[in-house]
């Protein structure tokens, strides 16, 4: 039985297992860490529990496919609940509420905008067209050639990948507020709006088309699962075992060193951050350069803020966007010039709101987030300064006093990306999805330099986020099974 070493446990190494080890490998997953998930952790205190990393569960349909592959549905392992409202946008002078359906969302433009929901309908109409080809054509090719990306549907639409996300809803839409709600979702894919190509409005449709759900318990629930799901399958797990060097004879992959031991591997998968997997390899059989790395276009890095609060709190919905103050200007201090924000969006995340087991009765768990630019100077001085800028804003916005009901706040920032995940410059989503670094354009899942060596994650294709992630460890186990 061919054997294959894992570096890394989050979505996309976990995917990865699942399918070879449904393929009859011996898979064994290698965590530096005491958990499984990478970015996708956890922490629970106090009888609070956070997901440290990813919070929203978008896209479901990639969720069923996954575990469809194999016999299974999602409510074998979790309870999934739609959210309405899916979430609340604070603005200065007014507050966006995005229902569950789009009745309520055209509703709620028609109250901002009027004759607006004509257009947010044939928009995201528009956007459906695009989610199907993505998520069932464009997506699930591995980003070895060009060709893949042109198909009979892309060709009709190549128009869509010169043109930018932030000229189509501008064409359209007049009102800022309501700009600034149909640029946000691309932000998920880590760039800004004016460089995303307009076809990546099928986020648009992920979002107002799908909806916003919660998994009870959880982000991590889906980590649980995919875990269950693996061990079921008979993939072996090494949990504190940080590799050291992907050892390499004549090109060809051998294995993995870890501090403690040599590992013989016919195949290695690193689902570790890219930059970082490559220098477990010897100058030679490295694909980039330093200066490639340096030069490509991150996702942003994150200041996050997990805060157990005594008391309920008002006027909050389970996810919460703060747009009071300059969206584009936030965008500027991330991509153009890199600092850290003068005046921050930022986001908070109130699972307790419609989830009674992420906190104690009559308590809020809340899970602020900042985006900021990767690679900047990160202290504990800083994290305090930026903590009390948004602390003071959330009260004003929602008009009710917070202080002085924190029972404990816990921060996460590049520093800890850096350490904890080895995250390159501490970016929190990998690579944007630009025009330049779409598809083929973004590093390579199979190594060009090393026989049976592979990468998986949010570095390559297809991207950022946690569905993509399910598929780029569907697509490396299809690249590895056609080897055979």
């Amino acid at each position: 039985m061919k054997k294959i070493a894992i570096i890394g446990s989050g979505f996309s190494s976990l995917s990865a297992s699942c399918y070879l080890a449904k393929a009859g490998y011996e898979v064994h997953v290698f965590e530096k860490n005491e958990t499984v998930g990478g970015r996708a952790r956890q922490l629970i205190k106090d009888g609070f529990t956070f997901d440290i990393g990813p919070s929203w569960y978008w896209m479901p349909d990639i969720f069923d496919k996954f575990f469809a592959d194999f016999g299974k549905k999602t409510s074998d392992y979790y309870q999934l609940d739609k959210l309405d409202p899916a979430y609340k946008i604070f603005f200065q002078d007014d507050v966006i509420t995005i229902g569950d359906c789009m009745d309520k969302i055209c509703e709620e433009f028609e109250r901002i905008e009027a004759g607006s929901s004509n257009h947010l309908r044939q928009f995201i109409g528009k956007a459906q067209k695009n989610y199907d080809i993505a998520i069932n054509k464009v997506v699930l090719r591995p980003g070895l050639s060009p060709i893949e990306l042109v198909t009979k549907e892309t060709v009709l639409r190549v128009d869509q990948f010169f043109k930018s996300i932030s000229q189509e809803v501008r064409k359209k839409f007049k009102n800022p507020k309501l700009i600034s709600t149909l640029e946000f979702p691309v932000l998920f894919l880590g760039a800004k709006p004016n460089k995303t190509p307009s076809f990546y409005s099928f986020m648009n449709f992920a979002d107002f088309g799908l909806g916003t759900w919660h998994p009870k318990g959880g982000m991590y629930e889906i980590i649980k699962a995919m875990k269950a799901l693996a061990e079921e399958l008979g993939v072996s797990f090494h949990m504190q075992n940080a590799v050291k060097q992907i050892v390499v004879e004549n090109g060809e992959v051998t294995g993995i060193k870890t501090s403690e031991a040599l590992h013989e591997a016919d195949y290695v998968i690193s689902g570790a951050d890219y930059h970082h997997s490559e220098t477990l390899l010897e100058d030679k059989y490295r694909q980039y350069s330093e200066s490639y790395w340096e030069n490509r276009t991150y996702a942003p890095s994150s200041l996050l803020f997990y805060v157990g609060f005594t008391k309920k709190l008002e006027n909050i919905e389970h996810h919460n966007l703060f747009f009071d103050t300059n969206f584009e200007r936030h965008a500027e201090e991330i991509y153009d010039e890199p600092k850290w924000p003068s005046e921050p969006l930022f986001y908070v995340n109130f699972p307790s709101v419609t989830d009674s087991t992420m906190a104690p009765k009559d308590r809020e768990a809340g899970f602020f987030l900042i985006p900021i630019a990767p690679g900047l100077e990160d202290t504990s001085e800083l994290r305090e300064q930026y903590f009390d800028i948004i602390l003071d804003r959330f009260e004003k916005r929602t008009g009710q006093d917070v202080k002085d009901h924190i029972l404990f706040k816990e921060s996460f920032c590049v520093n800890d990306f850096i350490e904890q995940y080895n995250s390159y410059k501490g970016n929190a989503y990998g690579m944007a999805n630009t025009l330049r670094q779409t598809a083929f354009l973004r590093p390579n899942l199979k190594s060009n330099k090393v026989k049976n060596l592979y990468f998986t994650g949010q570095l390559t294709v297809p991207g950022p986020g946690v569905p993509p992630s399910l598929i780029s460890g569907k697509l490396v186990s299809d690249l590895i099974l056609k080897t055979v």
